[in-house]
């Protein structure tokens, strides 16, 4: 059974920072594409960062600059650093995976694509 175990959110300044981890078991996810994704309330699920299974990334535009993606795949695992947070970065965020090759980037960063997903883990930004 593939699982997917999001965790490191919580509750943070304006200006803070926090560092999100995916883990993932049940399979080894060296050619998958991996993405974040968040949920504010009221709101669609949007794609925040992600990276394909050759390594390529993409990023948000209300997010570049202050979150950094990253994957260890010795681990099995994927991260996402949090800086310079704002209220607006206020959500549940989303841990995803899968195996199929997006070719695109535009497809990779698409919540669509995705097979596997994470529970959630909420990240708060007061201001």
């Amino acid at each position: 059974e593939v699982q997917l175990q999001a965790s490191g959110g919580g509750l943070v300044q304006a200006g803070g920072s926090l560092r999100l981890s995916c883990t993932i078991s049940g399979l080894s996810f060296n050619d998958f594409d991996i993405g974040w994704f968040r949920q504010a309330p009221g709101k669609e699920r949007e794609g925040v960062s992600c990276v394909s299974s050759t390594r390529r990334t993409k990023y948000a535009d209300s997010v570049k600059g202050r979150f950094i993606i990253s994957r260890d795949d010795a681990k099995n695992a994927f991260y996402l650093q949090m800086n310079a947070l704002t209220p607006e970065d206020t959500a549940v965020y989303y841990c995803a995976a899968t195996p199929y090759d997006g070719h695109s980037m535009a497809v990779v960063s698409a919540p669509t694509h995705y097979v596997y997903w994470g529970q959630g883990t909420l990240v708060t930004v007061s201001s």
